[in-house]
This record gives C-alpha cells, structure tokens and sequence, in this order.
C-alpha cells in the first residue's frame, strides 16, 4: 500500500470488488479495502461443519450470476471461476410424494405443472412466453443500473402495448393475485409462492409477484446454478482479475472514517492509516456508509438515508450429510434448490406469522444441495445441505435456536423420510451471527434491505442517480442500491462508472483527482 491513489473502494463484495475493476479497467490506480481477513464479502466458503465438507457460509445459487452482463464481460473463466447446473434447477416438495420442478426446459416445467393439475403448465407457457423472447431487453432493465431506461424501452416494444401494461401491473401485484390468474390448481400456486418468498413480502402484499416472475423467468432464461468448488471462487475469481489490472487489496482494516476538506472527498482512514484518494466507492448499506461519512454529510440526506428499511433477519443451517437427502418427489433428488413448506396455505400461515413477531412450527424453509450439481463440495458419497428461513426481530435466540432448528428439520423430515438419520454435523448462525460476520447483513438480512415497492425501484433513496452522494467524490454502489440483493455486481458497477462519468465532466485527470485539497 503506497498511501495515495486515485480510486478507493470500501468493502470486497462482488459489488466492491466490480466497482474494483470498472476503476481500475479505466487506468485508475485503486485500492479495495476490506474489514474482514480476505475478499468476498457474502459470497464465501468455508468448511463449516467437518473437514472436507465445503458449505457456501452465506449466499448459495446463482441465477443473477449467470445472467449478470457485469460478469459476463469479464474473463472470470481464465481466473477459476465455473458454474455448474443441477438436472432440475428448482423444486417444491408437497406432502404425499408430490412436488413440481423448475427446469430451464420450458417443456418440462409445463410437463410438471400438468401432473399436478391439467392446464397449468399451459397456462405458465402462455404467461411466460412473451418475456422469454424479450429476455434479453428484460435484462437489460433488470440489470443495467438506474434508471432502467433503454431497456425497459426496449422490453416495452418487444411486450406490446398490453403486454407492457400486464408488465407494469405485475409489479405491484400480490404473488396470490399473480397465481390465480395463471394457476388453478393450489400445487402450481404454491410453487410460484415459494419463489415469491426468495424476498421480504408476503404473497398476499403488493409487490410480492415480480419476485416469483422474475426468479422463475431466470430459471428458463440462465439456470439456476452452483460455483463449482464452493461459492468462494466467484470472489477469487474477481480478486484474480482486479489483481491483473493492477489493483491492491488491503484486508483486515475496516474503514474507520472518510476523509474530506473544502466539500470533497480526499481519501479514508482504514486500519488506523490514512490513504489519499480523489474517488471512494463504498460497498455498504445505509448505516454503514452514515458510520463513516455522517459528520460529512448533510442532514437531509443523512434522514432520508437513515429511514432505509431492513428486511427480516434469517436463520441459517448447514448440514454435513452421510448420503444424499431422500426426498419423497423424486425430482427433488435431482434439484439444486429447494422450496420447503407445503400448500399455499401453509406458506401463508408461516408468513403471517413471521409478521406478527412469532416463530411457525412449520416455517418455509430455502434449502440447496450444492454436491448435486457439484460433487466436490463433499467427501465421496457424502453430501452437503444448505438452508435458511425468514424470522422476526426480537427473538432471544439463546433459548430459542436449538428449537428451531428442530421444527426446520422436522419440516425438512416431513417430505424427505429418514433426512435425521444421515446428519453428521450441523452448523447454525442466527441474525446476529449473519450480521457479526458480515455487518451489510444488518439484522440478519440477506438482501441488504426491504424489497417492499416502495424501496423496490428507490434504493436507497429516490434519486435520478443512486449512487451518487451530495458529497463531491463519494458514491455508494451496494446491494442496497439499485437493483439490490443477488449476487450479479451491477450496483457497484453502477457506481464506478458514475464517478468515472463525473471525472469526465469535470475533465479532472485521475492524478488530478488524487491530489485535489490534499
């Protein structure tokens, strides 16, 4: 570390560490620095349960990823990084040895929607149809920074005038009103809540629907796959490329403030040192960036930020397994996601009572079997299983962790017969252990922030830029931020480029930019 730089980026996420590379692709001399002992943020692997046993510690399936156009333009192949499909990219489990099944063949998932109840697979074609030939305009809204201009453009020449209307509709519809116009049977229905509820709103709000749409439009379009060898690659594989840039990493000094005179910013204390830059970019939420940069920020910005909503925090299991789970849906054998909860009104009545303060005996439960898709996460013949639910705040998990994580794994039992019998090991992080070892998961909350609709499009604040902050230099390009949470770096990417544009029009010279009130 040389002390002054053009560019600093806060936090080495894959957002911080694409804001990394966007900077440092243009010439810039940059520095990423990170509170923790290495990069990655929360897309890491770590042998959690038993040695030889590789669990992704927080994030897990990549469906963002693989449709990503932020990746998708770097050389992350060259640098390790490799994803791997499961035969059957999601599956929901209903009592009886039931289930229906999310391929990326849109054949298949109508074939497995008709076995539960005639014509519903043919109504998810008609619904998805259309938004499958405009994929690559709806991408390009989805995931191509704020305001979604060109390709929401795009999507709405492609859709059609009504087709645009049913589109903008589905935003703020509930995922139940969503399921009912295409689904007449409850199985259908319940296996587009279970995508639903990948997010914070529940089926019956508003708002719920475009997570569901949008989760299993991915599973057609890109798949929903694995890192080969453990989430983690991903974050070497970023680290691989912004180092061949040129870029430095500096880990275990977590940013204590950042520095500024006469209106601007000229650089961060990290790790007790000082580092000089015209430019920093920070990959954290509201209330990280108002822990380092308050005193130089104003106030209104600092209330609007300040009213940023969180999401539920989670409870997370691993489990080292001695053999593959047995579930009763045998297309759940073959699944690399699964959705874990029963009917629609089970899901329902989990949900409502999350929200009022209270833990289900029969919680929703998000699981993945990584050694599916990819056998070297484990032993030979051992499995791995990965799986997290929504809970309330204000739950004292010192008494409560132990029970339930019982009721996740009798849920887990109900649909797959004989699943205790093969743990060898488990490994457990309540909210508060998700946010210790990685504080942008405030509260436990793995989307960095609320997706209700009025954050949902306005993160974290209503603004024709998101990124930019009023103070001159310094920029935020988080999960937290437009488009949110999911691994696909485009928040960060977004930034980078807003400050690159700012350089610009200002025609300030990255040396320049260095050492301006200096």
């Amino acid at each position: 570390m040389n002390g002054s730089y053009d560019a600093v980026v806060v936090g080495a996420g894959p957002n911080g560490l694409s804001a990394a590379i966007r900077l440092a692709e243009a010439g810039l001399s940059v520095l990423l620095v990170e509170a923790e002992d290495r990069v990655g943020g929360a897309v890491k692997t770590d042998e959690l349960t038993l040695p030889g046993f590789r669990h992704d510690t927080f994030s897990a399936v990549y469906p963002a990823t693989a449709a990503s156009p932020v990746f998708a333009r770097m050389p992350l192949e060259r640098h390790g990084l490799r994803l791997v499909h499961p035969p059957v990219a999601m599956a929901h489990v209903l009592d009886g040895g039931r289930g229906a099944a999310l391929y990326r063949d849109l054949d298949r998932t109508a074939g497995s929607l008709n076995d539960l109840h005639r014509g519903d697979g043919e109504g998810w074609r008609e619904f998805i149809s259309p938004y499958l030939r405009n994929w690559e305009a709806l991408r390009g809204a989805m995931l191509g920074g704020f305001p979604p201009v060109w390709g929401g453009l795009r999507a709405a020449a492609g859709l059609g005038y009504s087709g645009s209307l049913e589109a903008a509709r589905m935003v703020l519809q509930p995922a139940a009103g969503l399921a009912r116009d295409v689904f007449a049977g409850d199985g259908a229905r319940a296996w587009l809540y279970g995508s639903a509820l990948h997010g914070d709103v529940a089926p019956g709000a508003a708002g719920s629907a475009v997570f569901g749409f949008y989760l299993n439009l991915l599973g057609h379009a890109v798949g929903w796959p694995v890192v080969e060898g453990g989430s983690g690659r991903l974050s070497e594989a970023l680290a691989g490329y912004f180092g061949e840039l040129g870029g430095e990493v500096l880990t275990s000094s977590p940013v204590e403030r950042v520095l500024t005179r006469n209106g601007r910013v000229r650089g961060v204390v990290a790790g007790g040192a000082e580092v000089r830059a015209g430019l920093v970019v920070c990959d954290v939420t509201p209330k990280g960036l108002l822990a380092i940069a308050s005193e130089a920020l104003p106030g209104n910005y600092k209330k609007k930020m300040a009213r940023f909503r969180y999401g539920p925090g989670n409870l997370k299991v691993d489990w080292a397994l001695s053999g593959p789970v047995p579930w009763e849906y045998d297309e759940a054998r073959r699944a690399g996601t699964l959705h874990v909860g029963g009917g629609t009104n089970e899901l329902e009545e989990s949900i409502s009572l999350e929200k009022l303060g209270r833990l289900p005996e029969r919680p929703f439960v998000l699981a993945a079997q990584q050694t599916v898709a990819d056998p070297s996460r484990a032993p030979e013949g051992r499995h791995t299983l990965w799986g997290y639910t929504h809970v309330p705040s204000g739950i004292d998990w010192e008494q409560e962790a132990e029970k339930h994580v019982g009721r996740i794994e009798a849920q887990i039992e109900r649909f797959a017969p004989g699943f205790r019998e093969l743990v060898l090991a488990r490994h457990v992080m309540t909210p508060a252990d998700l946010e210790g070892r990685n504080r942008n998961l405030v509260g436990g909350d793995v989307n960095a922030g609320s997706q209700a609709p009025d954050q949902l499009f306005f993160r974290p604040l209503p603004s024709l830029s998101p990124y930019r902050t009023p103070l001159r230099g310094l920029y935020v390009g988080s999960a937290s931020t437009f488009p949110g949470g999911a691994v696909h770096g485009v928040p960060g990417d977004a930034a980078a480029k807003a400050a690159l544009t700012d350089l610009r029009l200002r025609r300030v010279k990255p040396e320049q930019a260095r050492s301006v009130d200096t």
